[in-house]
């Protein structure tokens, strides 16, 4: 079917798949829930690969944390192969709690399935989120006080993933859906407000737009473009200066001092991380930057997984 025989909003998806790829995406792998976002990214990536002769696969993964769950997957499948996929890998992963709560266990758990995917195809990732996904990431990351990273939201591109529709509104691919006769799924989780994304989604951004006008979701997401920029510099930055600042196995109180604070936590940051400590929060940042600049010959800080320690002015990981 030629672009000039699509819909509007189909259209808009293909447009929007064709913009985000580049000459070196030879194998496109699309995740897919069965949900409107993934199914619209899915029929768009169909349509560009095979205008363009690529190859392109699905993925689909079945957490197993739903009644059902396995209809669900082998849905979403059946809905590929409909759109012309080849090949459509159904993988059920295993969600292990480790404190960090049930959504973000289960995130972690799909996109170590998802890169495992990826990687034995030697595929590009395409995944599905749209502006609305943007725009609620942006505030999530507000509410936190998680700091320019976070509030940057998501890149269209990270390494070999893709995010081709973070410039169109969530009612895009529903109405792609719509257009094409796809019948998608609607997750139970989206519509808990258990969850902290579903009362944004539901309730926050409504009433933003409601008494700041329309338009607010497109003023996040472009405040996230705008931060992502000032944040990849500072990142660059840091990863420069955090070679000058390496001490006996550690990190040199006095050099790190000298930085201004915007390089030394992003320093600290990446050192915890590398370190291994995960889940770290702003506070945590500032609790270990505070045996640089505020040092009283306080104890060892206790982060997730890693104790912080300062001895013979270098920061020690125990």
């Amino acid at each position: 079917m030629s672009r000039r025989a699509l819909g509007p909003a189909t259209l808009a998806v293909v447009q929007a798949v064709a913009r985000s790829l580049v000459p070196t995406d030879r194998t496109m792998l699309v995740a897919c829930s069965g949900g409107p976002d993934s199914l619209a990214l899915a029929a768009g990536t169909a349509h560009v690969a095979r205008e363009a002769g690529l190859a392109y696969a699905g993925v689909v993964v079945d957490h197993g944390l739903q009644e059902g769950s396995a209809a669900v997957a082998e849905a979403a499948r059946a809905a590929l192969v409909g759109l012309g996929y080849p090949d459509v890998a159904v993988v059920r992963v295993r969600v292990v709690a480790d404190g960090s709560g049930p959504e973000a266990a289960a995130r972690d758990a799909r996109h170590a399935a998802l890169q495992s995917e990826r990687a034995a195809r030697g595929a590009t990732l395409l995944l599905g989120h749209t502006r609305d996904d943007q725009a609620e990431s942006v505030l999530l990351g507000l509410a936190r006080g998680s700091g320019a990273r976070s509030l940057a939201g998501m890149a269209v591109r990270t390494d070999d993933r893709v995010r081709p529709l973070l410039g169109l509104p969530r009612a895009t691919t529903v109405a792609c859906c719509t257009e094409l006769g796809l019948m998608p799924w609607t997750d139970p989780h989206n519509a808990d407000p258990a969850y902290a994304r579903v009362r944004v989604r539901e309730r926050v951004l409504p009433l933003l737009e409601a008494e700041l006008g329309p338009g607010v979701a497109v003023a996040l997401a472009r405040s996230a473009d705008l931060l992502r920029a000032d944040a990849d510099l500072l990142d660059a930055l840091a990863a420069e200066a955090a070679a000058g600042v390496e001490q006996d196995g550690g990190l040199g109180c006095a050099r790190l001092a000298a930085l201004p604070a915007a390089l030394r936590t992003r320093v600290l940051r990446t050192w915890l991380r590398t370190a291994g400590s995960g889940s770290l929060g702003a506070d945590h940042v500032a609790a270990v930057d505070a045996l640089v600049t505020g040092w009283r010959g306080q104890g060892p800080v206790h982060l997730p997984g890693l104790r912080v320690v300062r001895t013979d002015g270098v920061l020690r990981p125990l």
